[in-house]
C-alpha cells in the first residue's frame, strides 16, 4: 500500500503567461495532520482535513488483501456535532463498492469526545478500503479527524 497525491506530468517548458493552478498546494490534509499520522502506531496526532465538509480516506492495495479485523477511532474534544461514516470496500480496484457499515456517532464535550468502533469482518479480495467521513451532518464547519486505523 502506498500513498500518492495525484498531480499532471509537466511539460518540458510550459507556455508563459498563463495563469496555472498550483497543484503542489492542492490536499485535503491539514499542515501538520497527514493521513500517515492516523495509519501509523507511533504517531498520536491522527489525520485531519483542511476544509469543511465530507471527506474520503482511500487505501488502495498492490495486491488484493484478506482482512479480518477493521478498527477506527474518531476524536473530538471541541464540537458539538452528529458525524456519519461509511466503511466499504472493494474486489474490483474501486469499481465497485460494498458497504460495511454506515454509522452515526454525536460527539457532545466534555462527556463524549471519542468514538472507536472495532469490527470483525471476513473479506477476500480485497483491492480497496474506503472510509467516507461527513463530519457535521449539519452542515457545520466542523471538519473531519481521524484518530486512528488499523487494518488487520
Amino acid at each position: 500500500m502506498r500513498k500518492r497525491q495525484i498531480s499532471p506530468t509537466p511539460a518540458s517548458e510550459p507556455p508563459s503567461g498563463q495563469a496555472w493552478l498550483d497543484v503542489d498546494s492542492v490536499t485535503s490534509e491539514e499542515n501538520g495532520f497527514p493521513i500517515e499520522f492516523a495509519l501509523q502506531e507511533t504517531e498520536n496526532r491522527g489525520w485531519r482535513a483542511a476544509n469543511a465538509g465530507a471527506q474520503t480516506i482511500r487505501l488502495i492495495f498492490d495486491e488484493p488483501q484478506k482482512l479480518r479485523r477493521i478498527w477506527l477511532v474518531f476524536e473530538d474534544s471541541q464540537n458539538v456535532r452528529t458525524q456519519e461514516f461509511v466503511l466499504r470496500w472493494s474486489s474490483d480496484n474501486g469499481t465497485s463498492f460494498r458497504e460495511i457499515v454506515r454509522q452515526q456517532w454525536n460527539f457532545s464535550p466534555p462527556d463524549s469526545i471519542r468514538e472507536a468502533e472495532d469490527y470483525a469482518v471476513e473479506l477476500s479480495g480485497v483491492t480497496a478500503l474506503e472510509l467516507i467521513i461527513v463530519p457535521d451532518k449539519s452542515g457545520g464547519a466542523a471538519r473531519a479527524s481521524l484518530a486512528s486505523l488499523r487494518v488487520a
